[in-house]
């Protein structure tokens, strides 16, 4: 049920529920929750805005987080993780081709789900459509799935995780690995600890990488062109911003103010990524394609979990 709200109260509303996310009293699970409850009982004013002002506050925030962590850390955890990172790769982008094909799904949208499961939700799909020519309304349909995906995740994991007894350590690989997009998978972190968000943005951002060699693999596999391949050119300044600040003596404002404020921009980043899911949206993709999303998704929590629980 919609609330008719004037075009000002609406924007009123919305801006104040994204001003209250910038408070510490708002955890990201519920920044999430408040945007998409606001554009499904109101509306999203802003919504030709949202989508462009997520990916820069996304990207200033994790540039943001560098600032306080150290390059030392940072590679061992890295390493630790590119393991992981390749087999659950592979094995989603197989495992999806065979689902795709048993429930009777579109090519192109089983493999965008795939492409968006096994390595970071929204980017992966939008990289690799470019170069397999998808239509808009395949396109669509694997963005609702993974969206939908996403936000369940934001709830599960922490929960599992403390049910689990699992390490700060634990819980950022496998949210890094197991959680499709990036804000998720530092929301669902940032609400466990401040390790396993040091950890989880570390693995995600190595992970993202893998966003190249697959853009490759596709140009072969739907024999497709493209002019150039999206690289996610922030990791890089992650990076630098890592660098610096393991190496030059900076003064606590940049260490601890910097990475504080960008936790909070993670927060406000989650509520506008809520306010970007629609019941109609959900609705939309259909049955099947959330069946091929679900199954990848439980395959990849499970057997990273297996992994990170008896073998790491």
């Amino acid at each position: 049920m919609r609330i008719n709200l004037s075009s000002a109260v609406a924007k009123a509303l919305f801006i104040i529920l994204a001003l209250l996310c910038l408070s510490p009293f708002i955890s990201s699970p519920i920044a999430l929750l408040m945007g998409f409850i606001v554009t499904n009982v109101v509306y999203n004013p802003f919504k030709q805005y949202t989508g462009k002002i997520v990916k820069w506050l996304l990207k200033i925030s994790i540039v943001g987080l560098g600032f306080g962590m150290n390059l030392n850390k940072t590679l061992e955890v890295g390493k630790e993780g590119l393991g992981l990172t390749i087999f659950t790769i592979v094995t989603v982008l197989i495992l999806g081709y065979f689902l795709g094909k048993l429930l009777k799904i579109d090519k192109g949208i089983a493999y965008l789900i795939s492409s968006g499961t096994a390595i970071c939700g929204g980017s992966a799909i939008a990289a690799v459509s470019a170069v397999v020519k998808a239509k808009e309304n395949q396109i669509s349909i694997a963005l609702g799935v993974v969206f939908f995906l996403n936000a369940v995740a934001l709830f599960v994991f922490p929960t599992l995780g403390h049910l689990l007894n699992l390490s700060q350590a634990d819980f950022g690989l496998w949210s890094a690995v197991a959680i499709h997009d990036t804000s998720s998978v530092v929301g669902a972190a940032l609400a466990y600890g401040e390790e396993a968000l040091d950890i989880a943005v570390t693995v995600k951002l190595a992970r993202a990488l893998w966003i190249i060699p697959l853009t490759i693999v596709s140009m072969f596999l739907f024999k497709g062109k493209t002019d150039s391949i999206k690289i996610p050119w922030f990791i890089f300044l992650f990076i630098a911003a890592v660098v610096f600040s393991s190496y030059v003596d900076l003064p606590n404002l940049v260490t601890v103010g910097i990475p504080a404020v960008a936790k909070q921009l993670l927060v406000l980043t989650l509520f506008l990524v809520g306010s970007g899911l629609t019941i109609q949206s959900i609705k939309e993709s259909g049955l099947q394609p959330i069946v091929l999303g679900s199954s990848l998704w439980i395959v990849i929590s499970v057997t990273s979990l297996c992994y990170i629980l008896f073998l790491h």
